[in-house]
């Protein structure tokens, strides 16, 4: 059921006439009396028990009519000519939800007891009088219904005057033509008639027929006309009120784009893999747990002899003096030497392996992106392999409300033509060795010249730059740091609040790094 809210909404919206006439306020075929209340709640009613109030139309519809008026003139205006004022507190969220600014608003009460409308026969298209307009219309009928009767009389005259045979003039068809002339004729005649439709038009049947054609265009088509609501337009369904083609198009185009010259991109020749050698196990020391009810041997483990041979759990209890003192001399000689009738026994020793000398240990293809230790940087161990790996932003905040932990290091898995290649995530460089310099193909920088303090190459900035491929990581709406600026370093812009364009942004990070390993670090995994 159609209420006046919604269409006064309508209504303004679409810039439509809204006809005021004996205290009526008529939307095309629905009509309402001035002071029918709206279900638009008024400000402060309806709560701790205080009863609801509600706007009438009247009120809304002298608003819309005199919205450029400041409010306190708009109020006098009100109270002159005896109409119900809009209260400040609503008046801009009932103006946005009137213009079509907003869908709903909260003060609006669903449900509210509605009048129903009263219908009304829609005059036609400027028929604005009633009375006098259907008179002209009358008029306008008949005079354009004589104007055809007059067209059609002079056309059937027309051809009543070509077709007026003189009789005195006709001849037998005998004295004029031969028989066989006369009998082709005939047939000839006999052959039309059979492919030609016969002709039942009449002056009666014609006038009929326009009379009745008539009235329906000038009753029936118009009333028709004037009930049609235009929602859409060729030119409106077109046009969109929340996306920019500028931003929004050509950025999913550049990212179709990037995915497609990733696809092109040649094949790097995969680098021959060596032969791994083989690994040595060796023998893990059985930890001895500790144990309440083996005081003795846990004890005797934690006593320090420094350096002597002493049994801390001896005892001389039934043994003499001689015994005492030459006792161990003469275990160690019995068990030296061999009893007669037995074989040498050869002491058991255990197996020890050693490694081959020309044996080295494995050197390691994995490349090492360092990024900053600092929470200020947009990428940190909270959020790196959301960033690299997913290509999606996410800030730190949100890993560490979500439950996340910090990693000293992530082990990030790229799928790359149907490869998947680690890459090893850091962001405390001091721990790295020689070797794994060597290693280091990115870094993300932040700005300040601190960050490289301790690095290698006396932490220059130009110098680490020219050995290690630079990102820089900001949002586009703030402004780029002065040392980002003048450095060689590749800048990623993100927008604050657009995550679909991420993928499009990192993967020029991923391009720029493919290119830079493929001319500098070709020994590296990739």
């Amino acid at each position: 059921m159609a209420d006046p809210l919604s269409l006064l909404r309508q209504y303004n919206i679409n810039r439509r006439e809204i006809i005021e006439r004996d205290g009526q306020i008529i939307f095309g075929e629905f009509s309402w009396p001035k002071n029918v209340k709206t279900n638009y709640l008024k400000y402060g009613s309806g709560k701790k028990g205080a009863p609801r109030e509600y706007y009438t139309l009247e009120c809304l519809l002298y608003l819309l009519k005199n919205v450029m008026l400041q409010h306190s003139v708009y109020v006098r205006q009100c109270a002159a000519e005896d109409i119900p004022a809009v209260n400040r507190p609503d008046r801009k969220e009932l103006l946005a939800y009137l213009n079509g600014e907003t869908t709903t608003c909260p003060s609006i009460d669903k449900s509210a007891p509605l009048e129903i409308p009263t219908q009304v026969k829609r005059p036609a298209e400027g028929d604005t009088t009633g009375g006098e307009n259907a008179v002209k219309k009358a008029r306008f009928e008949d005079t354009q219904v004589q104007k055809v009767r007059e067209q059609l009389a002079a056309r059937w005259d027309v051809n009543k005057k070509e077709t007026t045979v003189n009789i005195d003039n006709i001849k037998s068809l005998s004295e004029t033509m031969s028989v066989e002339k006369i009998a082709a004729i005939k047939a000839k005649r006999l052959a039309n008639k059979r492919t030609t439709i016969k002709r039942t038009d009449t002056e009666d049947a014609m006038a009929t027929d326009l009379r009745a054609i008539l009235d329906f265009d000038v009753d029936s088509t118009k009333d028709i006309i004037s009930r049609e609501r235009i929602w859409r337009t060729r030119t409106t369904i077109l046009q969109s009120s929340g996306k920019l083609f500028a931003k929004n198009i050509l950025a999913i185009l550049a990212g179709i784009k990037a995915r497609e010259e990733g696809r092109n991109r040649p094949m790097q020749p995969n680098p021959i893999k060596m032969p791994e050698p083989a690994r040595i196990n060796k023998p893990q020391p059985q930890l001895t747990q500790y144990n309440r009810y083996d005081q003795e041997r846990f004890n005797r483990q934690k006593e320090e002899t420094e350096g002597f041979k002493i049994d801390t759990m001896g005892t001389y209890h039934g043994m003499s003096l001689k015994s005492v003192t030459e006792g161990s001399q003469a275990q160690r000689k019995a068990q030296m030497t061999p009893q007669p009738g037995r074989t040498k026994e050869l002491a058991p020793v255990a197996p020890v392996r050693q490694a081959p000398p020309n044996l080295q240990k494995r050197v390691s293809r994995t490349p090492i992106i360092i990024i900053p230790s600092a929470n200020t940087s947009l990428i940190t161990m909270y959020n790196a392999k959301d960033i690299l790996q997913d290509l999606k932003y996410v800030s730190t905040e949100e890993k560490k409300n979500a439950g996340s932990t910090r990693d000293n290091e992530v082990l990030l898995q790229r799928k790359r033509q149907n490869v998947t290649v680690p890459y090893r995530v850091i962001d405390n460089p001091q721990k790295l060795t020689a070797q794994d310099w060597q290693r280091v193909v990115a870094v993300f920088v932040m700005g300040p010249a601190w960050q490289f303090k301790g690095w290698p190459w006396d932490g220059n900035p130009v110098e680490i730059f020219s050995k290690i491929c630079a990102f820089h990581l900001r949002f586009s709406e703030l402004k780029l740091d002065a040392n980002v600026a003048k450095w060689s370093v590749t800048v990623l812009n993100l927008s604050q609040n657009k995550r679909h364009l991420d993928r499009a942004v990192l993967m020029t990070f991923w391009e720029n790094l493919d290119k830079y390993m493929a001319k500098y670090k070709p020994e590296l995994r990739f």
